[in-house]
């Protein structure tokens, strides 16, 4: 049976995976869409999807345990505790009209904010966006230096399901807001991991070598990621 790129399939367990192919794979492999809902198969050919169908059955119990837990969207709201880089953080309404703080108070940091419903979501989420341009920005411009590239222009956004992405012909980089919600290390990492394409555009061992002078052992960094990415996602839907 021939397969294709994009084609959705139902699971035995209940839920979709859809077939991927993505050149740059070195092997076969299952993500979970927290966002969409489904799984997805990815392999590095057209050819080889086959192979992926195949992965997926074997994987099936694993896939439908793993859609049965993905994270309800919820909205930003007081009362709701996110992540801030790594930490545990309370949103509070400050019963006034004023912008999103990110502060402190004896029982952790604490982001307080003006307005209702909408509006203090609104508010909460574009602080997330300012600290993630300050973060991220900071980070990649220390990966430049060692790399000694020239500058890139950034911007930030809130992508289905790439953390980041780098343009190297227009020296441009890319990511979204949610990974400020990820620890410290990871978002060094994302940086390093964007910034190394200006060296090789590929996934590669020389471009990998290139991210392990930058930041060490990038694999518990990516697991975080894969772990933790369905709950990011879901913060604000």
């Amino acid at each position: 049976m021939s397969y294709r790129n994009g084609q959705r399939l139902p699971l035995d367990g209940g839920g979709t995976v859809r077939l991927s192919v993505n050149p740059r794979a070195r092997r076969i492999s299952i993500r979970i869409d927290g966002r969409a809902g489904e799984a997805v198969a990815i392999a590095p050919s057209e050819r080889r999807l086959g192979d992926a169908v195949a992965f997926v059955r074997a994987k099936t119990g694993w896939i439908t345990e793993r859609l049965e837990a993905r994270l309800e969207g919820q909205p930003l709201s007081p009362g709701q505790t996110i992540l801030v880089q790594g930490q545990p953080t309370r949103l509070e309404a400050s019963g006034k009209t004023g912008a999103a703080r990110l502060t402190a108070d004896a029982e952790g940091p604490v982001i307080r904010s003006g307005g209702e419903g909408e509006a203090f979501a609104r508010r909460v989420e574009a602080l997330l966006k300012r600290l993630a341009r300050d973060t991220l920005t900071a980070r990649t411009e220390v990966h430049l230096r060692t790399l000694k590239q020239k500058p890139v222009r950034i911007s930030i956004a809130d992508t289905r399901s790439r953390w980041g992405s780098c343009s190297p012909h227009n020296r441009s980089i890319r990511y979204s807001w949610r990974v400020v919600m990820a620890p410290p290390a990871v978002l060094d990492y994302l940086a390093a991991h964007e910034v190394a394409h200006l060296v090789h555009a590929d996934h590669s061992p020389a471009y990998w070598s290139v991210v392990h002078g930058l930041v060490g052992d990038h694999r518990p960094f990516r697991a975080w990621l894969r772990e933790h990415g369905p709950a990011l996602h879901a913060v604000g839907r």
